[in-house]
């Protein structure tokens, strides 16, 4: 009976050192990811946004020439600029996970694919008009429907009417 006791205590023992190193690293990559921040910029430099491993914005910067542009543009800019950011986090919370942990734990793969349900995709890149440089051409069409159409024909005025509402004698007035 001392051998199952001894054994048991080996047990309890390593599975207590084990789920100590378990939690070690689990406080280690909880830290990593704390310490994560996405930074994102717009493609002409006016707005970047740093967010945190919340996807909270730590940080928005506008340069002078955002405010050239309409308001409704500017706030769609910053919006995706925050999801492009906010769309980098799973994939810097894996590498933390993997780095720390490993990515076979049941709970990292939670955490992780609450991540990856939470922050969106990264958006799609606007439309954007091809822009030439140098003096654009303006090409006048011939075809029938390219030329202006001339407005209508405004009516004509009535011809004056002689009657006048004090002489009924309807002569004129140079005799």
């Amino acid at each position: 009976m001392p051998e199952d006791i001894s054994a048991t205590e080996r047990m309890v023992r390593d599975w207590q050192e084990r789920a100590t190193e378990k939690a070690e690293k689990f406080g280690r990559m909880q830290a990593q990811i704390e310490q994560i921040s996405v930074t994102e910029g717009s493609r002409d430099g006016a707005v970047q946004v740093t967010v945190g491993s919340s996807g909270m914005i730590e940080n928005l910067v506008l340069a002078e020439n955002a405010g050239n542009r309409p308001m409704a543009k500017l706030s769609a800019e910053i919006m995706r600029v925050v999801q492009l950011a906010q769309s980098k986090l799973p994939e810097r919370m894996r590498q933390a996970a993997a780095d720390t942990v490993g990515e076979d734990d049941e709970a990292v793969r939670h955490v992780l694919g609450q991540a990856t349900r939470f922050f969106p995709e990264a958006p799609e890149e606007p439309d954007e008009p091809a822009k030439r440089p140098g003096v654009q051409e303006m090409r006048i069409g011939t075809d029938e429907e390219d030329r202006p159409q001339r407005p209508a024909r405004r009516p004509s005025r009535p011809a004056p009417d002689d009657f006048d509402d004090d002489d009924f004698s309807r002569g004129s007035f140079l005799r």
